[in-house]
């Protein structure tokens, strides 16, 4: 045997196996290695079992708001299995009463809020990723004290008050207006764009403005479309502004409608009449309105869902 070579005891069929190189990778942990088929199969059961989990409430919900009384009466309440579908609730909710003035509110209020929020937000994380920038510093640590220190609801109820903003929407936007999370997760993105990038381009006479709106904001469109639909949803779903800032039940949005027709058991203005006479179901109406709450953020979800990853993962882990 060769002084240079390295070989293990011969095996009883006469083989030599090499000794592993020390330069040899370490061997992977069990997680981190190939799945076999069975790992396949228990990841396609759990993703299923998970999917399942969220579709099966969300099928009897729409199921059930697309019955007639009957059926409902039939099957003694949530219906699982659809027999005949009727658009009755539907209409009923969308012909001009409550249910449809609620639901413009809240689109309005996200429309509104939500480019609102994105647009001080972007310029305070773009104003923060400019390490040279004056009180930077101070500044940084001022947003990030009030994630830990906030004054709390009657002082913050004082203040909108003084302010003269209860009953009005501006109530409805402005005292969650913008999330500290949201701006240092911009702010993580922004600082991971290539400096000379920026240098190039103030050497070539671009201001700030212009570096902002021609670099950096089309560089970070997945982390803007993933906060944007933040801040979105924020707004959708929002109820307690609403209840504690707003007394005129013209001004509701459709969530608190919806808390209205679910928990308190009372039917929308317009309505109540034609529950009473036995044309509409109380619980079909009240899926309806689910219903109607959950499509947007289900509609707009998807869209976004590929831009998820990137953009709040890397906006969080940079900077």
């Amino acid at each position: 045997m060769s002084a240079t070579t390295d070989e293990r005891p011969r095996a009883a069929t006469g083989r030599t196996t090499p000794a592993p190189s020390r330069w040899a990778a370490p061997p992977r942990p069990v997680w981190e290695g190939e799945p076999g088929k069975a790992g396949l199969a228990g990841k396609g059961i759990v993703l299923a079992g998970a999917c399942l989990a969220v579709l099966f409430p969300l099928w009897i919900v729409v199921v059930t708001s697309l019955s007639t009384k009957q059926t409902i009466t039939e099957a003694g309440g949530l219906v699982l299995i659809p027999k005949g579908v009727t658009f009755i609730a539907y209409q009923e909710l969308l012909s001009g009463g409550q249910v449809t003035r609620a639901s413009l509110v809240s689109l309005g209020v996200t429309l509104v809020g939500t480019t609102f929020s994105m647009t001080v937000s972007i310029l305070a994380a773009y104003g923060l990723s400019r390490v040279g920038s004056v009180g930077h510093r101070w500044m940084l640590m001022t947003f990030l004290a009030t994630m830990f220190f906030g004054a709390g609801l009657i002082p913050t109820y004082l203040l909108v008050q003084s302010l003269g903003l209860t009953d009005t929407y501006l109530a409805l936007i402005l005292p969650s207006a913008i999330s500290v999370f949201n701006i240092l997760v911009l702010r993580g993105f922004f600082m991971g764009i290539s400096p000379e990038l920026i240098d190039s381009a103030r050497i070539d006479g671009a201001g700030d403005w212009r570096i902002l709106w021609t670099i950096v904001m089309p560089l970070s469109r997945a982390v803007i479309a993933v906060i944007t639909l933040f801040y979105a949803v924020g707004y959708w779903s929002a109820w307690f502004n609403a209840s504690i800032y707003l007394s005129d039940q013209d001004m509701m949005p459709l969530q608190n409608v919806m808390i209205q027709l679910v928990q308190k058991q009372e039917p929308p203005v317009g309505m109540g009449q034609a529950i009473k006479t036995g044309q509409l179901s109380a619980l079909a109406v009240q899926m309806a309105v689910m219903t109607l709450a959950l499509l947007p953020v289900a509609v707009l979800s998807p869209f976004v869902q590929r831009h998820f990853k990137k953009g709040m993962l890397t906006g969080a882990i940079k900077g």
